[in-house]
């Protein structure tokens, strides 16, 4: 599933190939991918420029040259982006597809159909809507803090909480608390602030590192605990010879907290 630091790599693609071109014409396959109606879609984009980007935690906005028209895009389990030129075959599981005056195309790409696009008029109201908190790359140490420290719930439930913070999933969220040296079952309105500076260092951290190698978790620093994960492109033929903290050399545990599996050292996340 496309996280916060995959959302970030296709709003930076966006940004590199699909904007300032004309929107002639928008090709959708399968309408029940659009969170607005199809025909609406066509009067409001026909003619008009994609001129910059937004994202906050998986969601990504895309800003035209009139006020007010604004495409939110939605990932889902296996969304994507594709610019390509149409005099070339449609990649597969383009579903929509904008193609622009130049004779370029840009594909967003639907291979479960979990995917939605569709027209908001202002991102705050939609944030406010839908209930989402603060991007996990803009939120600033005293409002993590004050989003946490009343909440007698587990912390790692309170950072899955997309109202809390937003953008941070299953895998980053334990590589968040393994990098801080915070248990994932103690409670937010324990921790002090030394762990909330950690916190917010780790968050960073962890996005940081997941953006500059562009999500492919084999490359990332062997300090972290994502490579204990039996993930497809596991740098490791002896997957199981890796369950060891890489910090301590403690075997790494796995334990359900709030129905997600979720994996930390004993010995340096201590309860």
């Amino acid at each position: 599933m496309p996280e916060l630091p995959e959302v970030e790599i296709r709003r930076q693609y966006l940004e590199t190939s699909s904007l300032n071109q004309p929107i002639n014409y928008i090709e959708v396959e399968d309408k029940k991918l659009l969170t607005t109606e199809y025909s609406s879609l066509l009067d409001a984009l026909t003619g008009r420029q994609f001129t910059s980007t937004y994202r906050v935690g998986k969601n990504l906005f895309v800003l035209t040259d009139k006020p007010g028209i604004i495409v939110h895009m939605h990932f889902g389990m296996t969304g994507d982006l594709e610019y390509y030129h149409s005099s070339l075959d449609r990649p597969r599981f383009a579903r929509i597809v904008f193609e622009f005056a130049n004779g370029f195309n840009l594909g967003f790409l639907c291979p479960r159909k979990f995917e939605r696009i569709g027209l908001i008029d202002s991102i705050d109201a939609f944030l406010l809507r839908k209930k989402i908190g603060p991007d996990a790359l803009a939120i600033s140490l005293t409002e993590l803090r004050d989003r946490i420290c009343r909440k007698k719930a587990l912390i790692k439930s309170i950072l899955l909480d997309q109202s809390v913070v937003a953008g941070l999933g299953n895998w980053i969220v334990d590589e968040v608390l393994f990098q801080a040296f915070i248990h994932p079952e103690q409670r937010g309105d324990t921790l002090t602030d030394s762990q909330y500076s950690q916190l917010h260092d780790a968050i960073y951290l962890v996005l940081e590192t997941a953006i500059r190698f562009e999500a492919t978790y084999r490359d990332f620093p062997n300090n972290f605990l994502i490579h204990v994960r039996e993930w497809d492109d596991s740098p490791y033929d002896d997957v199981e010879a890796h369950k060891f903290c890489p910090r301590c050399g403690t075997r790494i545990e796995r334990i359900v907290v709030g129905g997600r599996t979720t994996f930390f050292c004993p010995e340096d996340q201590v309860l």
